[in-house]
């Protein structure tokens, strides 16, 4: 009897998982580069055992949501809003000096000028997944360190749907005035949308039912993912929706219970995402753009620490607390793996300049995460000095 392809990929996926990072626990190695690896020698440029990992990708899209929900469970809004205030000057002059590089990088290789604007704008953000999955859930939900990456994250993230949008436009897709009318009101419309569903309708039904955990179990995912559905609808991210939908719950003491019931689903989506990494890693064109893309990575990994550290610093912030978040945030982003892909999509750039961004986003991943285990506490670090949950 033959095998569902889906059963074979997922056993795949978690039986090759389960091998490789016991040998990375016994190699004192990060288990998120452990995923990668797998995912380029199972992907369809490695042994060719996996042939969709657009679908697989699509599916760990799914932990990075929970990954934000939960994020929202720990941060009332009135701490979220004097957050962003704060973290707005770190933010906008980062993402300005990036920008620059990534345009200079791109201009040394002799892309053209719309490619190294893409590239620049592919250099601005850090990894939502980097920064936030190798915290411990003590430094995340209850110390500054986690508040502050949280902030700057969640304005990246605003700045790229911008850049998103503009790539439509570039690439000649068609944005009415109404559909741009919407996506400027459209955060400040979703927050008032979640706070008076969760106040006249989600709260009465968890108090009405609180007695049954599997219940309150499924109106956080439904909750969870309707609100990234609604996000999407309305031209936002589905991870900004999620995010959202966490703040929204987040003065209610049942959040607690739902972060807690929510964790192993997250990892269990979050070992996808990264396994999905490694798999859309084209080796074959990787050779051509093999050094633009090392000096791309090398260069992000320099700067951005330094920079995110100096302008902590100077917003007041104490400098070893700075220079931790600064290596939390010194790699490039998920969001730059959409922004090459969307880019090639819409002939805005070219097959070498999209490949480039996608292999030094990927080299960064590996290298800053196999640098943040090594050297601060996380989840997951092969030290148990360092090892918090």
């Amino acid at each position: 009897m033959n095998s569902d392809p889906l059963v074979f990929t997922f056993f795949l996926i978690f039986f090759g998982a389960a091998v490789l990072a016991t040998l990375a626990l016994y190699a004192r190695q990060a288990l998120l580069v452990a995923y990668i690896v797998l995912g380029v020698a199972l992907g369809p440029w490695g042994l060719g055992m996996v042939t969709d990992p657009e679908l697989i990708g699509g599916i760990s899209q799914i932990g990075i949501i929970f990954l934000l929900f939960l994020l929202g469970l720990n941060l009332p809004f009135d701490k979220l809003s004097s957050l962003v205030g704060e973290s707005l000057l770190v933010t906008g002059v980062s993402s300005l000096v990036f920008g620059l590089l990534g345009v200079g990088v791109g201009w040394l290789f002799g892309f053209s000028l719309i490619e190294q604007l893409v590239i620049g704008a592919s250099m601005m953000f850090s990894s939502t997944i980097i920064g936030l999955k190798l915290l411990p859930t003590t430094i995340l939900h209850h110390q500054h360190t986690g508040e502050i990456i949280i902030s700057v994250l969640l304005l990246q993230d605003l700045i790229a749907i911008v850049i998103l949008m503009a790539l439509q436009v570039q690439g000649g897709t068609e944005i009415g005035m109404g559909k741009m009318a919407l996506l400027v009101v459209s955060l400040p419309l979703l927050f008032m949308a979640a706070y008076l569903l969760e106040k006249y309708v989600l709260i009465k039904l968890i108090q009405r039912f609180d007695t049954i955990q599997e219940y309150i179990f499924l109106m956080a995912i439904g909750w969870c993912l309707g609100m990234a559905e609604l996000a999407g609808l309305m031209g936002l991210s589905h991870e900004i929706g999620a995010f959202i939908a966490g703040v929204a719950l987040a003065t209610n003491p049942i959040s607690l219970f739902i972060a807690e019931s929510l964790k192993p689903l997250r990892d269990f989506f979050l070992v996808i995402f990264f396994f999905s990494l490694g798999a859309g890693l084209e080796l074959i064109a990787l050779k051509d753009v093999l050094l633009p893309a090392l000096v791309l990575a090398v260069a992000a990994m320099l700067l951005k620490p330094p920079v995110f550290s100096f302008l902590l610093r100077r917003s007041g912030e104490q400098p070893h607390r700075s220079d931790e978040i600064g290596v939390r945030l010194g790699q490039i982003s998920e969001f730059s793996l959409l922004i090459a892909v969307l880019a090639l999509n819409l002939d805005v750039i070219g097959r070498e300049a999209s490949y480039m961004i996608q292999a030094s986003a990927i080299l960064t991943f590996i290298a800053s995460s196999y640098f943040i285990v090594l050297k601060y506490p996380t989840p997951i670090a092969v030290s148990d000095r360092l090892r918090r949950d």
